[in-house]
């Protein structure tokens, strides 16, 4: 029984469903690209939304897709994926950590992805810094909290695992650029900033550290004095000169930057209190050298103790343009003090006359 409309046949229905369907397909095709540029040159937010996303190598695109849409970041992960492999992107994103934010556009972050425009928080040890300098600037900039840190540069499990011997990991810690996202608690950095250490000293010093009558916690220790003391580079093999004379005649080294060390960070001037500080890092009240570093010396100053200059100094004074003034005697050396104090451009340098 036919039941279809007056002049509607089989025939001409049939014909009418492929033309509907021919032209949703038209349109289907005509819609995706005017989607897909809507999708790539479009932001998800207004960039409060800020992620930090790994991508690490061996990833999968997908997966990466998957995170930045359940973060906000982006609206389709399916898009993003099907245009990664339409366009040939796919196969050329750089891994790495990348920071993220829904006010970026999906070519936005295509182009992050292809380029490597990987985000680092980055965190600077200057040479000569103490740990209670780095834990000071840890602070400051919210990573960790400074007691928190220094609890851990004295915990007794990561020295051992380090392999220091010392009370703290001071002396330790490279004076370098870290990527902090790589240093999840305190304990992670200075495993890192040690182990930067370790590379650096084996690379360039092991082998000459076997012709110093020095152990390598003295090297270090010295070196640590030495680059608080200096300022121009050229005068460290000096300065370790003068510091190693007066141990080969066992005169107290009456370093400046000793004597205020826990206390504060050395400045350039300390105090008659200062140098009277009983303290066993303090050598103008204890013979030889401390029991440990008093800062992190750089590869500049490690070498200086390694390879001093040859001289007969044993006092050195600061000028007024961040070089010293070295002497013989003291004599000599009490002249230079009287000379650049009265001239009202320096103070005397360590060793102090006595």
């Amino acid at each position: 029984m036919n039941n279809l409309l007056p002049g509607v046949t089989i025939s001409t229905l049939f014909k009418g469903k492929c033309r509907w369907l021919t032209l949703t397909a038209i349109f289907v095709v005509l819609l995706l690209p005017v989607r897909f540029t809507y999708f790539l040159n479009s932001s998800a937010g207004d960039g409060k939304n800020v992620r930090i996303i790994d991508f690490a190598k061996g990833s999968s695109l997908k997966k990466l897709s998957e995170e930045l849409e359940n973060s906000g970041v982006i609206g389709s992960s399916t898009l993003f994926v099907i245009y990664a492999r339409i366009s040939g992107l796919a196969g050329k994103v750089k891994a790495g950590t990348y920071q993220f934010t829904d006010s970026m556009t999906p070519l936005e972050i295509f182009r992050k992805l292809e380029t490597g425009d990987v985000y680092e928080k980055k965190f600077a040890v200057p040479e000569g810094y103490s740990i209670y300098q780095i834990a000071e600037m840890l602070d400051s900039r919210g990573v960790f909290s400074k007691e928190l840190f220094l609890k851990e540069c004295g915990n007794h499990q990561t020295l051992k695992e380090l392999g220091i011997k010392g009370p703290t990991v001071e002396g330790y810690l490279y004076p370098s650029t870290y990527n902090l996202l790589k240093a999840e608690d305190p304990a992670a950095l200075i495993k890192i900033m040690a182990g930067q250490f370790r590379k650096v000293y084996d690379e360039r010093f092991a082998a000459v550290e076997k012709n110093s009558h020095l152990s390598r916690s003295q090297i270090i220790t010295l070196a640590s004095i030495v680059e608080k003391e200096a300022v121009a580079p050229q005068e460290k093999p000096i300065i370790a000169s003068v510091f190693l004379n007066r141990l080969k005649k066992k005169m107290p080294l009456q370093s400046d930057p000793t004597s205020v060390y826990g206390t504060r960070a050395f400045g350039g001037k300390v105090s008659g209190s200062d140098v009277r500080r009983n303290s066993a890092y303090n050598t103008y009240k204890i013979s030889g050298l401390p029991p440990g570093p008093i800062g992190s010396p750089g590869a500049g100053a490690i070498e200086a103790v390694l390879k001093p200059a040859a001289t007969g100094y044993y006092y050195f004074v600061a000028k007024n343009d961040g070089t010293h003034h070295f002497s013989v005697t003291l004599d000599e050396h009490n002249r230079a003090v009287h000379l650049y104090l009265k001239s009202g451009s320096s103070q005397a340098g360590s060793p102090e006359y006595k």
